[in-house]
């Protein structure tokens, strides 16, 4: 009986990943006694539903992986824990079948009901909504976490045929490369970088550069795009390769190097382009995205970090983040820089 609480666990990844595809009322047994997230997560459902009809497509399957990372605190009759819960949607538009991926963490709270036990709090973090704004001069949030071995700097990829002795010259934006990268590291953090808690646009700078954007380093965080890693135990990197709302500033605004053009329509993007959210249409841009694939109806699907997600619908409707407010800015990066 000591470990019953891992069988009601189980039994919610079925629930969750049920839900993911059928948004009919429940008639099996209670196992979420938790009104406020039942509240919530009946607004998301139904709004899926609708966004799935609006879209022409029909969800198939999903696939859910849970691990559990770790067990929070243990009290009598009661559990708190993080999951780690990796799903694979599948669903079919126009004829055609299309899978999306994507990476969520939950922290749940279950507590002993007699014989059984129930979940008595799901929390969802909303972690694309974490991006802090910045403006020019302010520090943006520190919470990062470095990877590698304790104590080394990350080694910055030159890419040496942007930079050479010959100086600047013009280069294609090899937009097969930039796609091949962010699907290679989507669920992962390539260990040369730093990786960030919010790690959406500093994913999404690392894809740019693959595909051939050159660098432009001024040695001010408030200006160019740049990155060199850890330098002296200090960040050595522009706003704008890390933070959302920067990068939103620096391609609306640069007319050398990495360069892009505003355009009004998602279906005017190409492959290896850039979407940036605003999700309270308060000016503020909080997310980035890359543009990876195409659905049947050419509509673009996006990779990310922060939730890490491959082949997503752009427009992130499934997302928690998401408002009525959501303003949206489609930069379609130059194809010679």
């Amino acid at each position: 009986m000591a470990e019953d609480w891992k069988k009601t666990l189980s039994l919610y990844v079925n629930q969750s990943n049920q839900d993911e595809v059928d948004y009919r009322m429940r008639a099996d047994h209670t196992l979420i006694t938790d009104l406020d997230y039942l509240l919530r997560r009946g607004e998301q459902k139904r709004k899926l539903d609708e966004w799935y009809r609006a879209r022409g497509a029909v969800p198939l399957r999903c696939e859910t992986r849970a691990r559990l990372l770790r067990e929070i605190e243990r009290r009598e009759g009661e559990m708190e824990v993080e999951l780690l819960l990796a799903r694979k949607m599948d669903y079919e538009k126009g004829g055609a079948r299309h899978q999306e991926e994507r990476i969520v963490k939950q922290r749940l709270t279950l507590q002993r009901e007699g014989e059984s036990w129930s979940v008595t709090r799901v929390f969802q973090p909303v972690p694309e909504r974490s991006a802090p704004p910045v403006l020019p001069g302010a520090e943006e949030g520190r919470n990062y976490r470095q990877q590698g071995e304790a104590g080394r700097s990350p080694r910055p990829f030159l890419n040496r045929d942007i930079l050479g002795a010959g100086g600047l010259r013009s280069n294609p934006y090899r937009r097969e490369d930039a796609v091949l990268y962010a699907d290679r590291w989507w669920d992962g953090f390539n260990p040369e970088f730093a990786a960030f808690e919010v790690d959406c646009t500093n994913y999404i700078s690392q894809c740019l550069f693959a595909g051939g954007a050159p660098i432009n380093y001024t040695g001010k965080r408030e200006s160019g795009w740049w990155y060199k890693g850890y330098l002296g135990g200090r960040e050595a990197w522009s706003y704008s390769w890390s933070v959302a709302n920067a990068l939103e500033r620096y391609l609306t605004h640069s007319d050398a190097g990495l360069r892009a053009e505003l355009v009004s329509r998602p279906e005017q993007l190409q492959l290896g382009d850039v979407i940036i959210y605003d999700w309270d249409g308060d000016g503020a841009y909080q997310h980035s995205t890359i543009v990876t694939a195409f659905d049947a109806g050419g509509m673009p699907l996006v990779n990310a970090h922060t939730v890490p997600s491959k082949h997503r619908y752009w427009d992130y409707r499934d997302s928690y983040a998401w408002t009525e407010n959501t303003v949206y800015r489609f930069f379609h990066i130059a194809d010679r820089f």
